[in-house]
């Protein structure tokens, strides 16, 4: 590859996991404000995003932390607080007395349905000329190529070619 396209590459990829970043620390942010603007205070950002994945599920704590969201330690936290502010029922498999399951409440259940409203917004505001056609779909392919790729990088670190020193 000419040394001038490599430079470009270089570049962009820097910036796209910086990009990765940003946007989803302001994600939080977002979610953050609009759970300060209905006034919940008993469970915090990442709490409701955790919640709302887990939606109408009955799930592990070891499931959440395979669908490559969260980090463990943090999960076991965040599903504690949200137990004990009546967001999830928590239970002990009948058939693994060391798993434990959690599933939504009531209280959570109405939680997700707002979530859902609020990202229903976002959905008809995007169309309103933040994104065109394709953008949406072409920014979920380019991103789940690269998750391939750290993928392919974890698991095949010896493949991957490396740059002869000079």
């Amino acid at each position: 590859m000419l040394s001038w396209m490599r430079n470009v590459v270089q570049s962009e990829y820097m910036q796209i996991f910086s990009m990765i970043e940003r946007l989803h620390r302001r994600f939080l942010d977002v979610v953050k404000n609009e759970l300060d603007r209905l006034g919940i205070t008993d469970i915090n950002n990442v709490q409701s995003l955790i919640l709302f994945n887990v939606a109408e599920e009955e799930l592990t704590v070891g499931e959440l932390t395979i669908r490559g969201f969260y980090l463990g330690s943090n999960v076991s936290y965040n599903l504690k607080k949200m137990v004990e502010n009546g967001y999830l029922v928590q239970e002990r498999s009948t058939h693994d007395r060391r798993s434990v399951r959690v599933r939504c409440s009531d209280k959570g259940l109405s939680l997700c349905k707002t979530l859902q409203g609020i990202f229903d917004n976002h959905v008809t505001a995007l169309g309103k000329g933040y994104v065109v056609d394709g953008d949406l779909e072409a920014t979920n392919k380019t991103l789940k190529r690269l998750e391939r790729f750290w993928t392919d990088a974890l698991r095949f670190t010896a493949d991957l070619p490396l740059e002869e020193a000079s």
